[in-house]
């Protein structure tokens, strides 16, 4: 077998697990920290000076990329759960793993701030409802990401101040991009008392 064949194998996916599934079994939530930035990227590119369509383009794309990332990510990690759920429930016993539960909701918030930047122009309003009830079920995560984690953190896992990383705000900060992605849904939204109850939430949060 040649130098270039040998590299070849060493640097295919997935070519140290014994089988695919071994990606389920091994999935874990810092994945969707990728939608994060790819998502964040996609709604700057459509938010820069100077109105330029390519540039918008570009972030469109990015975004649909995004949307299918997450739902790649989405259904591997609910896979995991059904499939290998001794082991995945071992993950909130884990005192960095768990933090990046955050990621979650927070890459969310970015598919659900791309529908209300991009999704307008390409399906009319029929997208708000939809980004709505998507923005609910974001900052019912967000909450439960900030409530949740942080009481295992005093009940199941052992911290010290000396082994503080950044990774320790992803559990709450998810609340508070929640509330920056309901500032950018109110005004789309038709309802005068749907606009005050999301603009109290985002406040809230």
């Amino acid at each position: 077998m040649s130098r270039f064949a040998i590299i070849n194998k060493v640097n295919a996916p997935l070519a140290a697990l014994t089988s695919p599934l071994e990606a389920v079994r091994q999935f874990t939530p810092n994945w969707f920290a990728v939608t994060m930035g790819t998502g964040i990227l996609s709604l700057a590119l459509a938010q820069l000076p100077g109105d330029i369509a390519a540039l918008r383009t570009l972030g469109e794309a990015l975004w649909l990329l995004n949307i299918g990332l997450f739902a790649l990510f989405s259904v591997m990690y609910a896979s995991r759960w059904l499939l290998f759920f001794d082991e995945a429930r071992q993950v909130f016993g884990h005192s960095t793993v768990s933090m990046f539960f955050g990621t979650i909701p927070m890459g969310l918030a970015t598919v659900i701030s791309g529908l209300l930047v991009y999704g307008p122009a390409r399906w009319g309003t029929a997208i708000v409802p939809l980004a709505e009830a998507l923005w609910w079920l974001d900052v019912a995560m967000a909450l439960a990401c900030g409530v949740l984690i942080p009481f295992m953190m005093f009940t199941r896992q052992e911290h010290s101040i000396e082994k503080m990383t950044a990774v320790w705000l992803l559990p709450v900060v998810a609340a508070e991009v929640a509330a920056a992605c309901g500032g950018l849904l109110t005004p789309h939204l038709a309802a005068a008392d749907s606009q005050f109850t999301v603009l109290i939430t985002s406040y809230v949060l």
